[in-house]
């Protein structure tokens, strides 16, 4: 067992930076609001059926999802690794009666976790994966306004952000009875997102030359970087029913809280003017000096309180079909400093299924396990009056491995679109694809002399 838990330490130090290193699953302009574009909670198999798992639960991969259902996982060891990446055909917009579009694709790490029982009744479980990611660039043009008039002078506005919040987790769940179940999660956020902005007062075509007996004056830019450092501590807490219906059918009831929280942030501010020739041999020179506006001031963010509730019907080691909804109170998010998130509150709905032909038989493919879901997402984004809603589709499958068929490879895609092509809403369509590896095995048994 010595050796397991050195291999799992060096799986999670190679991760760990790769993790703090990664910017998400590529452009996303709505990162820009709020904390960033939250990363699905789901591992790769529940991904696959709707991204359900508030009450259904496995004892062969683990549920991320509803601390209590950990109690389910019975006496074996589970060490988990996850990638994710996601292709998106097309981000498009209206601009000037046209739609303007481009292509994307990002991929990441999504979780690390191992869970071992305690006891029977008692299962914990220590996980590292991304919270949160900001990864956008958005631009625009106007005229320069003086004394609220036109100028002849046109203005390009560029707004970009990077970063990413992780997020380090100790779960455990506790099987109280036959068939109640209660977990809690300790989760510790860490990572940090930098949002600059640049207006540029664009006067000159070609950049100045030394040969130039007149130079023309240089273009100037008006350049803001904010950066902000998270590190704190959120909770969430989670219960689970699992009343028997007859000797194969059972039904499971399941809810989770993740209370509102503050968190504690650390943010500087910086501001400069410089000049810039837009020609290929431009440069810059600096106007003004770095005027730090605020400088690793402490202050924090107040994430909202979101619930979540699941019911599913389970033949054991069959068939489970499953409905998850969730609620998010993002109209309480606050910024640093107090500042609102103009966010409002969000709602989940997913359906999923999941079917095994014969859990007895000794044909491989009857001991694949197959997926089906279907999720719509009321996101908490309102753009020109219109929320934005999120529209996916999902199929996924666990390959058995090795001597005794406990290990699984789960896949899992998802499809869907989010926004519209509705006044200045963006559109994105997207493909995400998952990779799970799960390994299962005895770490705490007594050796027995025959």
């Amino acid at each position: 067992m010595r050796r397991r838990v050195q291999v799992f330490a060096l799986v999670l130090s190679l991760t760990a930076p790769a993790l703090t290193r990664a910017q998400g699953l590529g452009n996303s302009p709505y990162s820009a609001l709020g904390v960033g574009e939250p990363y699905n909670p789901t591992n790769a198999a529940n991904l696959g059926m709707g991204g359900i798992g508030v009450s259904n639960a496995s004892p062969f991969y683990l549920n991320m999802q509803n601390p209590a259902l950990l109690a389910r996982r019975g006496r074996f060891t589970a060490f988990e690794v996850g990638l994710i990446g996601q292709y998106k055909p097309q981000i498009s917009q209206l601009r000037a009666g046209q739609t303007q579009s481009q292509r994307d694709f990002g991929a990441n790490l999504n979780y690390v976790a191992l869970a071992f029982p305690a006891s029977s009744r008692w299962t914990m479980m220590l996980s590292l994966r991304p919270y949160t990611y900001v990864d956008y660039s958005t631009k625009s043009y106007g005229r320069v306004l003086r004394n609220n008039t036109n100028t002849i002078y046109e203005a390009e506005y560029t707004y970009s952000g990077r970063g990413a919040i992780n997020k380090a987790a100790y779960t455990t769940g506790f099987r109280l009875g036959k068939n109640i179940y209660v977990g809690a999660e300790a989760g510790f956020l860490f990572g940090n997102i930098t949002n600059n902005s640049d207006a540029r007062v664009l006067i000159n075509d070609v950049a100045p030359t030394s040969q130039q007996l007149n130079p023309q004056p240089q273009d100037i830019v008006v350049s803001r970087s904010n950066r902000v450092l998270y590190n704190d501590f959120v909770w969430r807490l989670g219960a689970g029913w699992r009343p028997k219906l007859s000797e194969k059918w059972s039904l499971n009831l399941g809810a989770t809280i993740d209370p509102a929280t503050r968190v504690g942030a650390t943010e500087t501010d910086v501001y400069q003017q410089v000049s810039l020739g837009t020609g290929t041999g431009g440069g810059g020179n600096s106007l003004s000096d770095e005027d730090t506006l605020r400088a690793n001031v402490a202050s924090s963010i107040r994430l909202p309180q979101q619930a979540h509730f699941g019911i599913s019907i389970e033949q054991i080691n069959k068939l489970m079909v499953g409905l998850d909804v969730g609620f998010q109170r993002w109209s309480q998010f606050q910024a640093v400093n107090g500042r609102s998130g103009n966010l409002l509150d969000a709602m989940t709905i997913g359906v999923g299924l999941e079917y095994m032909p014969k859990a007895n038989s000794t044909k491989y493919w009857d001991l694949v396990t197959y997926r089906a879901g279907f999720q719509v997402n009321q996101t908490p984004y309102l753009v020109d009056g219109q929320r934005v809603k999120d529209v996916n589709g999902s199929l996924g499958l666990s390959l058995p491995m090795g001597s005794y068929f406990v290990n699984y490879v789960n896949l899992s895609v998802q499809g869907g679109q989010r926004g519209a092509l509705v006044g200045s809403q963006i559109r994105e369509r997207y493909v995400r694809f998952a990779l799970g590896l799960s390994l299962n095995d005895w770490w705490f048994r007594k050796p027995v002399l025959d």
